[in-house]
């Protein structure tokens, strides 16, 4: 489960969709991947007005990955003489590289785990849960 993934994710339970704290699912016992992919520096351009900055960093700081910003960086400040910063660089291999292969993931609202396995997370909810 590619760590870009988790930036769209909440807790699948009714009880938490009108709860903040749902969101996002917090990794716990993560064994973590790195998949090499090409630099895509479009996509990471596309792709950041999209992605909730604030839950990106703090994913980041949870499984001890490189300190993001402060501020979301606009597209200028992504590369310098046509030369990819070391910022874009650090997204790149955060948001495409990094996989979840094995772990959980679970809600700060709730505290329900959703187990992750060969890099699939089960969010299929026991019938006393929906």
């Amino acid at each position: 489960m590619k760590l870009l993934t988790l930036n769209f994710l909440t807790c699948a339970r009714k009880a938490c969709k009108t709860s903040a704290a749902s969101f996002p699912l917090h990794p716990r016992d993560a064994e973590l991947e790195q998949i090499e992919v090409d630099l895509n520096p479009l996509f990471i351009q596309n792709v950041l007005p999209r992605v909730e900055w604030d839950a990106l960093k703090s994913l980041s700081s949870e499984l001890g990955l490189p300190n993001l910003p402060d501020q979301c960086p606009d597209a200028a400040e992504l590369t310098s003489d046509d030369e990819p910063s070391q910022t874009l660089k650090d997204l790149h291999t955060l948001l495409l590289e990094t996989t979840i292969q094995s772990g959980k993931l679970v809600c700060g609202n709730c505290g329900h785990e959703y187990a992750i396995k060969e890099g699939i997370a089960n969010f299929l909810l026991p019938s006393h849960l929906v």
